[in-house]
């Protein structure tokens, strides 16, 4: 008994540097109650180990202080804790693929002269958001209302579809990316436009692609808000279905900018293409409330300057990474 009690002591000594004054009863209470105060339950338990063989007495609360001290830590190092940026999006995972990208079969005799030629388009995995940009999250980054951003406009023009879960638009192509780099600030993260290659690849449902002519179905009315349902506005996020991959209102909603320049598309393959080099105008993707049928349809592409904001015109993000 002797031997362990010197033991202890001499472990006591290493650990906490403490003077010979320690070794009365008050010092060891003391010494015991500043490692709990450190969140430090090794050090206490030690303490109170010696404390009971020195003095020979017991303390039910400073074992359950200990107890406590110890529960807490284990918690901690199970669940750490982790924080999400309220305007983070809600990412779906695309795995990569090869698909033919432009006016495919299932269109019928639907296609625009600028989703031609059809070509092959070989993509690596992204994310895509699962959402368009909300009006919420528009404004906990940027600070400005939809109202706001329509006065960029024209203060005259009007508001379609006003709330937190509401697709935020009147935004141009050039906010897209000042909201970008401020959101990656906030979090870390590597947000980006979606290419109009993998806006289209993920619209079709990627790999789990069912051959739709629409986001998710043959019929408009089923996954998009669009001129013949819309009732002349916009509606919240996320209230039609979603496609073969759980992405909402790819087809109708807003329009949604993608990262490439607007332009002819090429008749070879193409891996991870970017689109054209330069241009006047940026890609607008998927179609809006306002419009008919015709443009609510996977390979419907459109290109507007990228100063220009307009009362149907939205984004969602992506990421290279999963």
């Amino acid at each position: 008994m002797k031997a362990y009690k010197l033991l202890i002591i001499s472990t006591i000594l290493l650990l906490c540097c403490t003077t010979l004054a320690a070794q009365n009863e008050s010092g060891y209470l003391q010494e015991i109650n500043t490692c709990l105060l450190q969140n430090d339950c090794r050090k206490a338990q030690i303490w109170y180990d010696a404390y009971k063989n020195l003095t020979g007495k017991t303390d039910a609360a400073i074992e359950k202080r200990i107890a406590d001290c110890k529960g807490n830590t284990q918690t901690t190092v199970k669940s750490p804790a982790t924080t999400r940026h309220p305007a983070q999006p809600e990412m779906v995972t695309v795995q990569g693929g090869t698909f033919w990208m432009g006016c495919s079969n299932e269109q019928g005799s639907d296609c625009e002269s600028d989703e031609r030629p059809l070509h092959s388009v070989t993509l690596s995995d992204f994310s895509i958001a699962k959402y368009e940009v909300t009006q919420k999250q528009w404004q906990l980054i940027m600070g400005t209302t939809v109202r706001q951003q329509r006065d960029k406009a024209n203060t005259s023009w009007a508001i379609y579809g006003e709330g937190d879960n509401y697709p935020m638009y009147y935004v141009s192509w050039e906010e897209t990316q000042e909201f970008i780099s401020r959101l990656n600030a906030a979090t870390g993260k590597t947000y980006r436009l979606p290419t109009e290659a993998e806006w289209e690849y993920a619209a079709r449902g990627g790999n789990k692609s069912q051959g739709y002519k629409y986001s998710g179905s043959h019929s408009a009315n089923a996954v998009a808000w669009y001129h013949e349902n819309s009732g002349s506005t916009n509606h919240p996020v996320g209230t039609k279905l979603p496609n073969e991959l759980g992405i909402y209102d790819m087809s109708g909603s807003v329009w949604e900018w993608c990262f490439d320049w607007y332009g002819a598309y090429p008749a070879s393959p193409q891996t991870n293409p970017k689109g054209a080099t330069s241009g006047s105008s940026r890609v607008i993707r998927g179609g809006s409330w306002f419009n008919f049928a015709l443009y609510v349809r996977v390979p419907a592409r459109s290109g507007i300057s990228p100063g220009f904001r307009d009362y149907n015109l939205g984004f969602r993000l992506a990421s290279s990474s999963k």
